[in-house]
């Protein structure tokens, strides 16, 4: 019989925040565009996205979706960026708390009360969100491992990355849920022996929820 499970691992972006995608009009108002004029959608309408699809094919990086993104948006704005954490900044930097997800704040405070560990697995916390937004977040306090490819510069779904992650929190795959919302990091995962939540950006209330339940949690 399988034990539940001892920590909650999360992706940052898209899992613990709202995607890009999805606040479109926080941006275009932060940055002083019209409204409508930010029309990719990535999976929320992937056929009208080709760059996305491209990425989703891996015939390009995800690094490389967000800058090609960055400098599309640079151009529009005449903003001299050159780092994804740039256009992040401006976009979201003055109030990072307003794209939080609310049901990962509440799966990371079930978690956190029920005492079990908790981790961020990311291949560009500070690459792409920059530090200075990371130190607004108080949630992240409370995390007992942050391992962020921005510094170890290995790309989850390098089996090392995930390994990183185990060994700083000191337990085995098995006793931990991975929750991503790109399906190559999930399977990643699966091959370390890790239980796994395929993030669902459409429905983040049952993805949350399967993931408590993982952890032997109501959800």
């Amino acid at each position: 019989m399988q034990h539940d499970a001892e920590a909650l691992v999360l992706d940052f972006g898209g899992v613990v925040t709202r995607t890009l995608f999805e606040t479109h009009d926080l941006t275009e108002r932060a940055l002083g565009l019209p409204a409508g004029t930010l029309t990719w959608k990535g999976p929320f309408e992937p056929d009208t996205d080709p760059l996305w699809r491209s990425m989703q094919a891996d015939e390009i990086s995800e690094r490389d979706y967000w800058r090609l993104r960055t400098e599309e948006v640079a151009g529009l704005t005449g903003r001299p960026w050159t780092a994804m954490s740039d256009f992040v900044k401006a976009a979201r930097g003055a109030d990072p708390d307003a794209v939080m997800r609310p049901e990962a704040l509440a799966a990371i405070e079930a978690a956190r009360r029920a005492g079990r560990k908790l981790a961020i697995l990311s291949n560009e916390l500070d690459l792409f969100y920059g530090v200075e937004f990371r130190d607004k977040l108080a949630f992240l306090k409370d995390f007992d491992v942050i391992v962020d490819a921005t510094y170890t510069k290995i790309l989850k779904p390098d089996p090392r990355a995930y390994q990183l992650c185990l060994e700083e929190l000191d337990l085995p795959a098995s006793a931990c849920v991975f929750v991503d919302d790109q399906a190559r990091n999930i399977t990643g995962a699966t091959a370390v022996g890790m239980r796994t939540v395929h993030f669902d950006v459409l429905n983040p209330a049952a993805s949350y929820s399967d993931a408590l339940t993982q952890l032997g949690l109501a959800a």
